[in-house]
């Protein structure tokens, strides 16, 4: 008999062995996909608690990025984490939305656009709770990791609400609709250890290399800002597919691990 099972269980790839709930949103008013890897130590020590990275774009970046934290672990000494990842089910943009979610409302906004502050509660408001209700998260080392549209999603979080997350990796974002309020200055936090790490890579694509280069110039060495800023070109790296390049050296960085 050659027929499998219907479905897989990840619990089949031990480096993505963790949990899965579909999570109706009030605030987006559509379903999501929540995937969740444990770390290997997870049940070893239940009164451990964990810093939790919540991946945007999960559909494609959850199993990608799980694993890299892993490695990181074995390889860099990188705290163990858990990871969500956060999915639409399917790349097609009847169903995927990251186009409207991941862009804050501005006058240069199509009206396919606009649905960072729904979604941004989304994260807030229902998502996170229901994680750390969940599982054994450390509220105090919540992280967000987004590329591309996912990393201006990330830029919006760290400019409206600074506070939500302790850590932030912007991979490659998008500056438009809305690039003023990313020149402008960003709210003020009441947390004094907030970081965030924003990538662009060299052979980017040409417009968003560009609005990058200007951005970093704009922003580093700022005063004031809510959150420590580590800027950082990626030498060699494409749009997409340096995805975990990024992703390493913006979260070792925010655990001080980068030298």
């Amino acid at each position: 008999d050659t027929e499998g099972p219907e479905t897989a269980p990840l619990n089949f790839l031990p480096a993505l062995t963790g949990d899965y709930f579909r999570f109706e949103s009030e605030a987006v008013d559509r379903p999501f996909h929540v995937y969740v890897s444990f770390p290997q130590s997870y049940s070893a020590d239940p009164s451990a608690r964990y810093p939790a990275v919540y991946v945007l774009d999960g559909d494609a970046l959850f199993p990608i990025i799980a694993p890299t934290h892993l490695f990181l672990t074995i390889d860099e000494d990188l705290p163990e984490a858990i990871i969500v990842g956060v999915a639409y089910g399917s790349f097609d943009p009847s169903t995927n939305k990251r186009g409207y979610d991941f862009t804050p409302p501005a006058s240069d906004a199509d009206t396919d656009q606009g649905g960072a502050p729904a979604f941004h509660s989304f994260l807030k408001e229902e998502l996170i709770p229901q994680v750390e209700r969940r599982y054994r998260a450390d509220s105090s080392k919540r992280i967000l990791f987004g590329q591309s549209a996912g990393g201006g999603m990330v830029l919006y979080s760290a400019f409206s609400d600074p506070d939500t997350f302790w850590g932030r990796i912007a991979s490659n974002p998008t500056f438009d609709p809305g690039r003023k309020m990313f020149f402008s200055r960003p709210a003020a936090a009441s947390k004094d250890d907030l970081g965030l790490v924003v990538t662009s890579g060299s052979n980017d694509k040409a417009l968003l290399r560009e609005a990058a280069l200007e951005w970093f110039s704009a922003w580093d060495g700022a005063d004031d800002l809510p959150w420590k800023l580590h800027t950082v070109t990626i030498e060699g790296g494409t749009h997409a597919a340096y995805s975990p390049s990024s992703y390493r050296t913006g979260i070792l960085w925010l655990f001080g691990l980068d030298e």
